[in-house]
């Protein structure tokens, strides 16, 4: 019986050591396929920076500054319903919707105003929800770009149109919507036409 026990006692020793063993060259089984699994995404990885390297990159396409619209002598422009300008030689006309039959006119030509020097002017009309607002630019060095007005509502960015050839001068114009209770006569603050290098071509300052 001893014997029996001692024989017993071995074999579960034996089988133990045979387990242990098993359990451990078992555990590191995986690790084969742990170190392909880096190294395939070590590869793809490598791969794909190969592949970004390799392209080249597109050149960015640079935005162009806006120019004003190029009207022909007597072309009529809607601003808004009832509010339309035109250009010839000697200035600039407008009809606003309080007078749609009735055309008004500003000079470039008459001496009022010196189109050697950077220069814009104003005209405005307006009710309680709108104001129309025009005036003439001239004199700034440079292609003018665009006008922004400052109102008490903010600043509006309004348009410029010219005659063919480069005049040395051209017509803005812009619609502002009115806040309740913003309404006055000193509604605009400044008016800044830029060029196409984002400096000022003219400015007026009104207060």
């Amino acid at each position: 019986m001893n014997r029996t026990l001692k024989y017993l006692s071995c074999a579960a020793v034996a089988a133990a050591v045979a387990g242990t063993a098993t359990a451990a060259y078992a555990a590191p089984a995986k690790a084969p396929h742990a170190i392909v699994a880096r190294g395939t995404a070590h590869t793809q990885a490598a791969s794909a920076a190969k592949v970004q390297a390799s392209t080249p990159l597109r050149p960015t396409a640079k935005k162009t500054a806006p120019t004003p619209r190029v009207v022909a002598p007597g072309e009529h422009v809607t601003a808004a319903p009832g509010f339309e300008l035109w250009l010839t030689a000697e200035g600039k006309y407008w009809t606003t919707p309080s007078m749609p039959d009735e055309p008004q006119f500003r000079s470039v030509v008459d001496g009022n105003i010196d189109r050697s020097t950077p220069g814009v002017s104003m005209q405005a009309e307006g009710d309680r929800s709108r104001v129309y607002l025009s005036g003439v630019y001239y004199g700034g060095k440079g292609t003018a770009s665009s006008v922004e007005v400052d109102t008490a509502d903010g600043t509006v960015r309004g348009k410029l149109i010219e005659l063919p050839g480069k005049p040395g001068w051209g017509a803005w114009y812009a619609v502002a919507e009115v806040k309740p209770g913003s309404g006055s006569w000193d509604y605009v603050s400044r008016i800044t036409v830029h060029d196409t290098k984002g400096k000022i071509y003219a400015q007026l300052k009104l207060r």
